[in-house]
């Protein structure tokens, strides 16, 4: 959905054609266009005029997890559980570029402010620094123990901030590559991560149901949020500065006014988790997606037959109404699948740590037989 903020964050829009949960938004630089992705595997573009079409871009293989416009808005990357990252040319074409990005599902993709590179964060625990126009690997930051959800890059592209199954959020150089620091006061696997648009702090976010802001000049914690239910899974600035909107899995978006220190307003337009929020590049809305859309799978969208989209139309639909005991299994089933997520997680971890730990037993071991052989 978008709608109008600050100041009136009422519902405008309601898009539907997605057959399963929208896990990512992203606005153009002007406004006038939205992406989206899906469980369902595909990208969507909505034009913000009314009646105007939207079209559907498929290519990836799994679930599309991540959208970002390049600055100017010539391009649109996504990012999949495929592995692979696509570079979009957002027209009536759909043309992509494929990147083979990660070794495992690929989490988070985000353009440098210059447009010339973009940083990638995956479940094989690297964040990745690739060139846009070159379609080249650049370089990795590999410290992260586990699987890393987001990276973002500085408002002035030289620092990267990436937040990771392994409760820490790291701020990196770009230049020396070098990890500066590590924030570890998370109490759960840390969701999601940006930048103020000033640059001077990042806001994260976490399964603990916190939000967190920190200095990255003096990594000073200064304001930290306990007003979500649920995991928080998605955070955005307003450009101002001023705002800061969160999605989470209570099923609420809450707008925060970050120069009081305060809630401003709790949105419910959600029936189930909110899994992603963006501010438009201008301020004057934001957009949301979530898994309520997963049982609208009966939304008329045409077959597009040869080709790489399909329009639909993105007129307003009315939601269709469930009876109150199945939405309880559903969220019910939902909240089951959080928890689970969050075992197979804690699982991974300690699998690591576990490898780690047999390494250095065996380093040792080898050491300890180079004394004895005479």
């Amino acid at each position: 959905m978008a709608a109008p903020c600050p100041e009136d964050p009422s519902l405008e829009r309601h898009f539907k054609g997605h057959r399963d949960a929208v896990t990512c938004v992203d606005f153009s630089l002007n406004t006038k266009q939205l992406a989206s992705g899906s469980m369902d595997s595909c990208l969507m573009i909505w034009h913000m005029k009314p009646q105007s079409r939207a079209y559907r871009f498929a290519g990836h293989k799994d679930a599309v997890t991540c959208v970002n416009f390049s600055p100017s808005g010539h391009l649109l990357a996504s990012g999949s559980r495929d592995k692979t990252v696509r570079i979009w040319i957002p027209n009536v074409k759909g043309e992509s570029t494929v990147f083979r990005a990660h070794t495992a599902t690929v989490r988070s993709v985000h353009f440098c402010s210059d447009g010339q590179s973009f940083v990638t964060a995956s479940d094989d625990k690297t964040v990745k620094v690739w060139s846009t126009h070159r379609q080249k690997f650049l370089f990795s930051l590999s410290q992260h123990i586990n699987w890393v959800r987001c990276a973002r890059f500085s408002p002035d592209g030289r620092l990267i901030v990436s937040a990771s199954d392994d409760k820490t959020v790291k701020l990196w150089d770009k230049t020396s590559r070098e990890c500066v620091h590590s924030y570890c006061e998370h109490g759960g696997f840390v969701t999601y991560v940006d930048f103020h648009p000033s640059g001077t702090c990042i806001a994260a976010a976490g399964m603990d149901n916190t939000v967190k802001v920190w200095d990255v000049r003096t990594h000073r914690l200064l304001q930290h949020y306990q007003l979500h239910s649920a995991a928080v899974n998605a955070l955005s600035f307003h450009p101002s500065g001023n705002y800061l909107l969160t999605a989470s899995s209570d099923s609420t978006l809450k707008i925060l006014d970050l120069m009081e220190g305060r809630l401003l307003y709790t949105l419910h337009g959600h029936q189930g988790p909110a899994t992603t929020v963006a501010f438009s590049r201008t301020g004057e809305y934001f957009a949301s997606g979530g898994s309520d859309e997963q049982p609208e799978v009966d939304f008329p969208v045409p077959s597009g037959r040869g080709r790489s989209q399909e329009s639909v139309q993105s007129q307003p639909q009315e939601p269709i109404s469930m009876p109150q005991t199945l939405t309880s299994t559903l969220e019910h089933i939902v909240g089951q699948l959080d928890v689970l997520t969050q075992t197979v997680s804690i699982l991974e971890q300690r699998l690591t740590l576990t490898e780690d730990k047999l390494k250095q037993c065996l380093e040792n071991q080898q050491l300890i037989m180079q004394r004895t052989t005479p």
